[in-house]
């Protein structure tokens, strides 16, 4: 069964960049047909997808987003990390990573708090 855990810090200061990295135990990230995705869930608000990194390290970011992100992968400790630049409050939420296959996600992280504040 696979395992997603996200990690990084709680904290950013506006304009700063948030890194946020998944590991990914019980499955590689490299099996085809997975897509490895970034969702966030602001304060009140619903489920925001960010992007994915594919099986064959593709990527696709939200429009919304694009500008200010991207998706990497290191094959060889089984991670995948997410950076959005620029960051402002409006970026405070929480953060999963996710697993989707046939566009339905059958594994999810626990989530991790982002606050972004001076």
């Amino acid at each position: 069964q696979v395992q997603l855990q996200e990690s990084g810090p709680g904290l950013v200061k506006p304009s700063q960049t948030l890194s946020l990295t998944c590991t990914v135990s019980g499955g590689s990230i490299t099996t085809n047909d997975y897509y490895w995705t970034w969702i966030r869930q602001p304060p009140g608000k619903g489920l925001e997808w960010i992007g994915y990194i594919a099986f064959g390290g593709s990527t696709y970011m939200s429009p919304s987003l694009k500008s200010r992100t991207s998706i990497s992968r290191d094959t060889s400790k089984n991670q995948f990390t997410l950076q959005l630049n620029s960051v402002t409050p409006e970026d405070t939420a929480v953060y999963y990573c996710a697993r989707e296959e046939g566009e339905r996600y059958d594994s999810w992280g626990q989530g991790t708090q982002v606050t972004v504040s001076s």
